[in-house]
């Protein structure tokens, strides 16, 4: 097997595997089981399906670790009958109510994205949406009523004056701001593909 293809197959690609890569060693971090972590949810008197409050009282009463948070409030949730929402679920319920006329800016986005390669997934997240390669390369998020944040990673950022140095959306280190899907111009489609060249 060639080696790149060795440590793609070793990066979590789906919100499902990158559960089960952080609950595989949850004990080694946290001295419990994810098994045990859920019991102890359970006993707590917090709502399960709350995971805002779950991932709250394991911070403030147990020092759990951000990941190993996500993980056990996941599971406690899944327990008491979540079922995680699709990618396309996800989009849906961003480009809702006030946002909704935002939608053909993120399609635009998304097509361009889609352009870049086979290798190109989606993601679903409830406030963004993460473009993913090799590792996250975009993420689009309605910011505002009137605008998307198209976030950007980059190992080497280009000149651009419509870039801005950002911690978001996703795993951006920089973002642009749009109004319109026609904003979604060449520029912004170059900027794209440098991203998804340097995050392989």
């Amino acid at each position: 097997m060639h080696p790149a293809a060795v440590r793609l197959s070793a990066v979590a690609q789906t919100p499902d595997e990158m559960m089960d890569a952080v609950s595989a060693s949850l004990a080694q971090r946290t001295g419990r089981s994810l098994a045990e972590w859920v019991t102890l949810v359970q006993a707590s008197g917090i709502d399960p399906l709350d995971q805002n409050a779950v991932r709250r009282w394991l911070r403030t009463e147990h020092g759990v670790p951000q990941n190993s948070q996500w993980a056990i409030a996941d599971a406690a949730a899944r327990a008491a009958g979540w079922v995680r929402p699709s990618a396309a679920e996800y989009i849906d319920r961003q480009y809702t109510g006030a946002k909704a006329a935002l939608r053909p800016i993120y399609e635009a986005l998304a097509a361009a994205a889609a352009e870049l390669g086979g290798d190109v997934t989606v993601e679903g997240r409830g406030s963004y949406t993460p473009f993913v390669r090799g590792r996250q390369f975009a993420a689009v998020a309605a910011a505002t009523r009137d605008r998307v944040d198209l976030g950007l990673r980059f190992t080497d950022p280009p000149a651009d004056d419509r870039l801005h140095r950002s911690t978001g959306p996703g795993q951006a280190t920089h973002k642009i701001a749009l109004r319109s899907a026609d904003e979604v111009d060449d520029r912004v489609r170059h900027l794209l593909r440098l991203a998804y060249e340097q995050n392989p």
